[in-house]
């Protein structure tokens, strides 16, 4: 068949998995059925298939994923997150820009906790967007909000995709999450600057109400006491929540646990907290969970699994000396190649989850990054970045349907609302791309 088209067996695999995908065959399945078409073509027999699929998820580091992802669907489930979104909104609902500032706070902190962009849109969404609706903001802005916000869960640690560019690249996972703190932490901020461009109208009716008219909702609980006795019942209610990523991240950096452990450690704690602190973990809400992450993880790990036939015809037919040397090809300007890579991973979000783009990608970019010397820790940093907008950018940005599914908005209402957002995501790109010692200076 790639000789009756006149192309190589890797190019026929490539577009056979975009015809697939365009038939609308899951990801997942669409890896595995291309790359079987082109061990097929190269005379290898499909017995091969199971060995490189168990060689492909039978690494240490990838247990992180599943568990990360139990981790966050239990912090969403025992009251973690609705404690932490009422805190910030005592502590600095009061700004301006009111619930905005918190959801953008909230989005950041929950990134921290969950590492996975649409299991932290589905915890946190929907108090976030309906308190922002109520604080005045269309709602199709506060679901935008929301979606951005949380497409940096893979960007701040503990991130699962820094996780699996860890495994991918054989690069430190502590280094990466040690460099993304403070990127993760200026895309929050640019993330505050599209505030302004909301028009908020009046807050709706209903809920108590604050001395500046905005209504505090989240503060029920707390009605009628002074701000400090407010923030004081707050912050008591919220502090296990709170010092989840003290626990995680801390553990990590002082050399307690790697990050792969960190997970089973997030893990272990969430369920303490929901059983014998907040009392909210009983066995139907542990089963919903246990379900949820499940399958959350068996999509992500299938993904891998099949992945690893892909990259392994990728190998063979030796795609990544063709195409990297097509790259390297282009120009002598490194900020070109730079720029021409940044472009691809934007369109490529625009059709796949990130996890897919990695797997295609990386065989062909890392080689690339050696090349031009570039260092693969501040690679990873910039290439999390480049997928966190693919998450919230049409027509396949995931976290925009989890978010339409919550508010029961349409997807291209949310996606209008985004675009203040997608226009400060890439000029964070840009200004990380620009001065790598923002990323890299936390590791000197």
């Amino acid at each position: 068949m790639a000789d009756f088209l006149g192309v190589g067996v890797g190019t026929l695999m490539v577009i056979v998995f975009f015809v697939l995908l365009f038939l609308r065959l899951p990801v997942a399945f669409a890896l595995g059925l291309s790359a079987m078409v082109a061990m097929w073509e190269l005379g290898f027999g499909l017995d091969l298939a199971g060995d490189l699929i168990t060689t492909g998820i039978t690494k240490y580091s990838l247990l992180a994923v599943p568990f990360f992802i139990l981790a966050g669907s239990l912090m969403g489930v025992v009251g973690i997150a609705e404690r932490m979104i009422r805190f910030f909104r005592v502590l600095i609902g009061g700004l301006p820009g009111g619930m905005g500032v918190v959801g953008t706070v909230v989005c950041l902190f929950w990134g921290a906790v969950s590492g996975s962009g649409p299991a932290s849109v589905a915890a946190i969404g929907p108090l976030i967007i309906k308190s922002m609706a109520e604080d005045g903001y269309p709602r199709p802005f506060a679901a935008a909000l929301v979606c951005t916000g949380a497409a940096l869960s893979i960007v701040i640690p503990p991130s699962i995709g820094l996780v699996i560019y860890g495994v991918i690249a054989e690069t430190s996972i502590s280094d990466l999450f040690l460099a993304a703190i403070v990127p993760g932490l200026l895309m929050g901020v640019l993330m505050l600057a599209a505030l302004p461009f909301a028009s908020r109208g009046r807050p709706q009716e209903g809920g108590p109400r604050e001395g500046n008219g905005t209504v505090a909702l989240l503060e029920q609980p707390y009605a009628g006491l002074p701000y400090f006795a407010r923030l004081g019942r707050a912050f008591a209610d919220a502090f296990w929540g709170l010092l989840t990523p003290v626990v995680i991240l801390g553990g990590i950096y002082g050399g307690v646990f790697t990050p792969t452990e960190a997970a089973i450690v997030a893990t272990v704690y969430a369920m303490f907290v929901g059983v014998a602190i907040y009392r909210t973990l009983t066995p139907r809400v542990l089963f919903s969970a246990l379900a949820e992450a499940s399958a959350s993880s068996a999509v992500v790990m299938l993904v891998v699994a099949f992945a690893s036939l892909f990259g392994w015809v990728v190998t063979v037919d030796d795609m990544v000396g063709q195409y990297s040397s097509v790259l390297l090809g282009l120009s002598h300007n490194e900020w070109v190649i730079l720029l021409v890579i940044a472009v691809i991973l934007l369109i490529a979000g625009m059709f796949m989850d990130a996890i897919t783009i990695m797997f295609i990608t990386l065989p062909i970019f890392l080689p690339v990054v050696r090349e031009l010397g570039w260092d693969p820790v501040w690679f990873g940093v910039i290439l999390m970045v480049n997928l966190s907008i693919g998450l919230f950018t049409p027509p396949v940005g995931i976290n925009l349907f989890v978010a339409a599914n919550i508010t029961r908005l349409s997807l291209e209402r949310i996606a209008i609302g985004a675009i203040p957002f997608l226009i400060t995501s890439v000029i964070g790109l840009a200004i990380l791309s620009i001065f790598p010692w923002i990323s890299l200076f936390a590791l000197r």
